[in-house]
């Protein structure tokens, strides 16, 4: 009778749950029993790691095989399990001495000629596997760089089954081709683009893809719409831009992210986490560093929006876009179920999906930034007459954006159509995204050190009661707001937006406590209404 046993690491979400693998060899006839909550491809596995071994050069147990995946209570899917499954039988044969498996987690697909091949989730699986205090992880080669990110653990890339043979039992470790399996998930294919027309999918990447030829400068015009995004990524807001199309409000969305600071360690785990289980890393860049950006198009489902699947629930957009921009054009035609299903995420800042194989949990702190035409043609405006929408049908339009989610959102500004004025004023260009993002940069580094001692970090997270005991505005500066909300145009919760708003527009101008001119614009910026607020934030400043 043989026995090994080596580990593995199981997802739930982005949470990882190290397995034990354990191999039993006895006599009777050859059998091979894979047991412990496993799914159908995992159960796949038997034959692929049969394969594997064989065709690597070692010789497979002709003896009752059973293989036992620990804890049985959680459930196990993915091919990530093959390389650890196919280790815990070779030691049990004694091709590989069991002792030196014990303290080993293996995370890998196997082809069956042997080839070790990327899984998603590498990220998450090794950070499970060093809090559960294991220091050394064997991975895919190409998924070495991923696996190097987390501080304290050990980490072995592979190209072969033979190349961990060898290392295992201290043998010249054979030369191997690299795996061309090491690209981007397939899913990558007919992803949305920015500035294209095609709309297959969704879109999602980091601001560093558009630093270059994507310039905040190249927004004609559209002052408050440029002031209430800097307002936005100052201090985390959520974004409504309501205009005729062309005006610029997909322009100005797609350049937020270049304005928004770099992610801190901790946030860049946290988003590339997301992403490698969803498969959607970038080729070359194992970690995310930049706030990421994510387009749905008006067609996606609730799933698609908050996450799920049939099985193990996926991540969606919200996740996608966590700690960066979830830019929702043409709001009004997503379906008012998949609308209505953010309100929980943009309050608690996480998602909660129960399936049939378990509860996960997504992380989901994201900037929430909406366009929308003001009518089915989108032509329609007081300031003019070119619409020819009828007015029940102008009602009809506007109220597939509910009054619960609009209260939601922090800021809100109409994107007036660019005049032949504007449009022919030669070299009229507007401030660069650097000079934005360095006042955004410098507000933020105001309001992190205003809330050091808590556990919030920009304005939009601080709740209303705190900020009306520890963080109140000057003496007077919030009376408009309240006869506001005497009037019932300001809700409890939209008073309490308002003077966050009012903080991060304080932060930008560098005084020490919002007073009635901060007020005032945060003021306009949520209601649409005129107060006489400059909307000019760079001659402020």
């Amino acid at each position: 009778m043989g026995f090994a046993r080596t580990c593995s690491v199981a997802l739930v979400g982005v949470e990882g749950v190290v397995v034990e693998v354990q191999a039993d060899l006895e006599p009777g006839v050859a059998a091979f029993t894979l047991v412990g909550l496993p799914d159908k491809s995992l159960t796949e596995s038997k034959d692929r790691v049969r394969a594997a071994v064989v065709n690597s050069g070692a010789a497979w147990p002709q003896k009752k095989l059973t293989v036992g995946l620990s804890p049985a209570s959680v459930p196990k899917s993915g091919s990530g399990f093959d390389m650890a499954v196919a280790a815990a039988v070779l030691g049990a044969a004694e091709r590989i001495d069991p002792r030196v498996l014990a303290d080993i987690v293996m995370i890998g697909e196997l082809g069956l000629d042997g080839r070790v091949r990327p899984v998603r989730g590498i990220l998450p699986a090794v950070l499970a596997a060093a809090d559960a205090g294991y220091e050394q992880v064997v991975v895919p080669e190409c998924a070495a760089a991923e696996a190097s990110l987390v501080p304290g653990v050990s980490v072995l890339g592979v190209r072969s089954l033979r190349q961990l043979i060898a290392v295992l039992a201290d043998e010249p470790v054979p030369d191997e081709e690299p795996d061309d399996l090491g690209r981007p998930d397939p899913l990558l294919a007919g992803l949305r683009m920015p500035g294209t027309g095609a709309a297959t999918g969704m879109h999602s990447m980091g601001a560093a893809q558009y630093d270059a030829g994507h310039d905040l400068a190249d927004v004609v015009g559209q002052c408050a719409a440029r002031t209430a995004a800097e307002i936005a990524a100052a201090g985390g807001h959520h974004l409504f831009l309501e205009g005729p199309p062309g005006a610029g409000k997909t322009m100005l969305a797609e350049r937020m992210p270049a304005i928004l600071p770099r992610l801190s360690r901790q946030d860049s785990l946290e988003v590339t986490a997301v992403h490698s289980v969803a498969g959607l890393l970038p080729p070359g860049k194992p970690l995310i560093d930049v706030a990421p950006y994510c387009a749905p198009h008006h067609s996606a489902t609730m799933q698609a929006l908050v996450g799920g699947g049939s099985h193990m629930a996926r991540p969606g957009a919200v996740s996608l876009s966590h700690r960066g921009i979830l830019f929702l054009d043409e709001t009004p035609e997503f379906s008012g179920q998949a609308l209505d299903a953010l309100r929980q995420p943009l309050e608690s800042g996480y998602v909660v999906i129960a399936r049939s194989a378990g509860v996960v949990r997504f992380p989901a702190r994201f900037q929430m930034v909406l366009a929308a035409n003001p009518c089915p043609c989108g032509r329609y405006s007081q300031k003019d007459d070119l619409c020819d929408c009828p007015p029940m049908s102008i009602r009809r339009y506007q109220a597939r954006l509910s009054g619960p989610l609009l209260d939601r959102v922090d800021l809100r500004v109409t994107v007036d159509r660019v005049t032949r004025e504007e449009l022919s004023v030669y070299g009229a260009r507007g401030e660069t995204t650097a000079t934005v993002a360095d006042r955004v940069r410098a507000a933020r580094e105001r309001a992190a050190a205003r809330l050091a001692d808590t556990p919030w970090h920009t304005n939009s997270e601080v709740p209303g009661s705190e900020l009306r005991t520890r963080w109140h505005a000057v003496r007077g500066a919030m009376d408009e707001a309240e006869r506001s909300l005497e009037r019932g145009a300001l809700t409890a919760r939209g008073i309490d937006r308002v003077l966050r708003v009012a903080w991060t527009v304080a932060d930008l101008k560098g005084h020490d406590r919002p007073d009635d001119t901060d007020v005032l614009l945060a003021l306009q910026l949520r209601t649409g209404i005129s107060r006489g607020a400059s909307m000019t934030l760079g001659a402020l400043v």
